[in-house]
């Protein structure tokens, strides 16, 4: 009993030695999230387009501006059309390289390194690196398109724009669906596998009943990612694009910079952002419950 007691004793002495040494770094935390937080709840009501230094309260103002204005709602429209295409080609190209480099045996790490080269570059370089190639004057892009008939201005035209800017994100994401995917097949267990070919199945239903199965965490975690990223994902469009053209590729992060440093509308670009961060939190909630739901 006494040793029981004295074991208690000196886990109680460590909880709160672990509490105290964390403390500064969960205050610190704290402030540098929580006051951003409040501030832009702050700033939603306030107008700050006659005095930067001395804003006067608006009220619901700024709420109802963006809630009333048809920018708004065709940003939200482009977003979803972005997010959702990019996001089912990122899980498709991505699922598909994953099972690929699962499944070859030599020269996987220099297939995977090659692979995963687009995740080193920047955004802002990847979109300026794209912009020069589908350049209608020297773009290689633009120059193979015309040796085949097709003589158009991809980022010039408010049709072909969109497409454009869906297939820069795959181009550089994907290999993130990848590398989470991957790494959620090297840790299936061989006993399954070996089980199934034993009873005769094909690498598809393997693949369909058994490997795909055993990752749908990992590919949830994946798309939890890249979902809650594609929402302030602004630098690629931003020096490809610049929104246009016609505000084709004008999605809601674009608006939102747009409208807090170029119209120097503060209020109204918070009120922007605190609608994204609902909207984030209930895409993040949703995964979650994904999750949840698996592992049960």
């Amino acid at each position: 009993m006494l040793q029981a007691t004295g074991k208690r004793t000196r886990k109680t002495k460590w909880n709160r030695t672990e509490f105290w040494m964390l403390l500064p770094s969960m205050i610190v935390l704290a402030a540098i999230s929580l006051f951003p937080f409040f501030f832009m709840i702050y700033a939603s009501f306030m107008d700050y387009t006659l005095d930067m230094d001395k804003p006067r309260f608006a009220g619901f103002d700024n709420w109802v501006r963006i809630f009333t204005t048809p920018t708004f709602w065709e940003s939200w429209g482009r977003t979803a059309v972005y997010a959702g295409g990019g996001l089912v080609a990122q899980l498709v190209l991505g699922i598909a390289m994953a099972l690929l480099l699962y499944h070859i045996p030599r020269a996987r790490n220099l297939l995977a390194t090659l692979w995963m080269l687009p995740l080193f570059v920047a955004p802002i370089v990847a979109g300026l690196l794209w912009r020069f190639l589908l350049d209608p004057t020297y773009g290689l892009y633009n120059w193979l398109l015309q040796l085949i008939g097709v003589d158009v201005q991809i980022l010039g035209n408010a049709a072909y724009a969109m497409p454009a800017v869906i297939l820069m994100d795959v181009w550089e994401w994907t290999p993130l669906i990848t590398i989470i995917v991957l790494a959620g097949l090297q840790t299936v267990p061989q006993e399954p596998l070996e089980a199934a070919e034993v009873d005769g199945a094909s690498g598809w239903q393997k693949v369909r009943y058994i490997l795909l199965p055993m990752v749908r965490r990992m590919i949830v975690v994946a798309l939890l990612i890249r979902s809650m990223d594609v929402l302030r994902y602004v630098d690629t469009i931003t020096i490809a694009t610049e929104g246009g053209p016609a505000d084709a590729t004008k999605i809601i992060g674009y608006y939102l910079m747009q409208v807090a440093f170029r119209f120097q509308d503060i209020g109204t670009a918070a009120a922007l952002g605190l609608t994204m961060l609902f909207v984030t939190i209930m895409l993040g909630k949703f995964f979650l419950k994904v999750m949840k739901s698996e592992e049960a």
